[in-house]
């Protein structure tokens, strides 16, 4: 086992009903303040947010609503929300939704606790975040892990940039996990969101380093208990013992266990953060698109890594390590298909002028390429180092 940090304070609060505690927990952790951040109106017909508001107020909290978070979660949006927890004086802040909400109220904790600076600044490194709101999380949406990670994404409208940050303070001082809330997903949502578990933790699987025997079976556990229940909730949304196996794992592949003693790696991610950035596709959608053609790219830089993968999580049989590879590969992409999600840049229904649909040109994949790589100066990953010319490889392979 090779040397890592591990650090997950997150009090996990898990099973049915369990939103009802959401004014203790608030008030267990100093707030008194609250903003509640959401997205779209499902909190409000489903009656969700006025169950949380009026557990607030059981526990004599004051509060103010700040909704409106959107799917890519928006720098500018972030901004707005920070100015208002700090006119509100809010010293709490409350997520309540999927992984976009919950980035977003991590970024809002930090400006709302810098107001001296600007969200784009802390996001740039040009500041360096020491101080920060609490956050807490009811979730709604089994996908990102948010809930229990030190990460979070914005999109920068200025720059067009989809970028994260990996700071401890991002990290939530509690999540609510009833899997009930999530029996009213739309199909896409819950197909999007089984993608981004299995692809938190394969983006930490494949790695340059190992030797970490039981970080590798922890992975490998995540992904098989995923696919076995992603495939059964996919149509019945409603079997609460599948919705809390798939929400559990979306925690577990984001909080740092999943990768012990490995590398950040997440190259299939950087190659999906350019597409959701500027086409606006739903997050899941990009990585699924991309997934085969990266592995396929990459596969001949250790074949038997990913022979361990398929031998080890879709039960591959087969001796050669290539064979084996090639069998793994093709099955991981046969899942994502039975899922509706797609496989490839063009399925992900890239918007094209009037409402057409189309692939990339030559100078959106050079684009594309540039700001994964910044101009070339960089690679991505370190399984296989990625230079400008591979990534541009990789999505035109996707485009097609």
């Amino acid at each position: 086992m090779h040397n890592f940090e591990m650090y997950t304070p997150t009090k996990i609060v898990f099973g049915k009903n369990t939103e009802q505690r959401v004014g203790e927990l608030v008030k267990s952790f100093g707030g008194t303040r609250v903003l509640i951040v959401y997205g779209g109106g499902s909190v409000i017909r489903s009656g969700l947010l006025n169950r949380i508001e009026d557990r607030l107020a059981e526990e004599g909290l004051v509060y103010q609503e700040f909704g409106g978070v959107h799917p890519n979660p928006l720098m500018s949006h972030a901004q707005q929300g920070a100015v208002q927890a700090a006119a509100f004086q809010a010293d709490f802040i409350l997520a309540v939704g999927g992984g976009s909400s919950i980035d977003e109220a991590k970024a809002i904790a930090h400006g709302a606790a810098n107001p001296e600076t600007t969200i784009e600044a802390i996001w740039t490194k040009k500041f360096q975040v020491k101080k920060s709101l609490p956050i807490g999380v009811v979730l709604t949406i089994a996908a990102a892990g948010s809930e229990t990670s030190d990460a979070s994404v914005l999109t920068n409208e200025r720059t067009g940039v989809k970028q994260g940050i990996n700071i401890e303070f991002n990290r939530p001082k509690f999540a609510i996990m009833n899997p009930e809330l999530t029996y009213t997903l739309p199909k896409y949502q819950l197909a999007c969101g089984i993608v981004d578990i299995m692809m938190h933790t394969l983006d930490r699987y494949f790695t340059s380093v190992e030797g970490n025997l039981l970080t590798d079976s922890i992975a490998e556990a995540v992904l098989r208990t995923t696919i076995e229940n992603g495939r059964k909730a996919y149509h019945n949304q409603t079997d609460y013992d599948c919705m809390s196996e798939i929400m559990w794992c979306g925690s577990v592949s984001q909080n740092g266990l999943t990768g012990l003693g490995g590398k950040r790696e997440f190259a299939v991610h950087k190659l999906g953060l350019g597409l959701s950035a500027d086409y606006d596709i739903a997050h899941g959608a990009t990585l699924s698109a991309m997934w085969g053609s990266w592995a396929d790219y990459v596969v001949m830089a250790n074949s038997s890594r990913f022979a361990q993968y398929a031998r080890n999580v879709w039960g591959v049989e087969e001796a050669d390590d290539m064979k084996a590879a090639r069998a793994g590969i093709d099955r991981t992409v046969a899942y994502f298909r039975d899922l509706k999600m797609p496989v490839s840049i063009p399925e992900t229904e890239l918007p094209r002028g009037k409402g057409k649909l189309g692939v990339l040109s030559a100078e959106e994949i050079e684009r594309l390429a540039d700001e994964a790589t910044q101009n070339g100066a960089i690679r991505v990953s370190t399984f296989y180092p990625l230079g400008k010319e591979d990534m541009a490889a990789i999505y035109r392979a996707a485009n097609e």
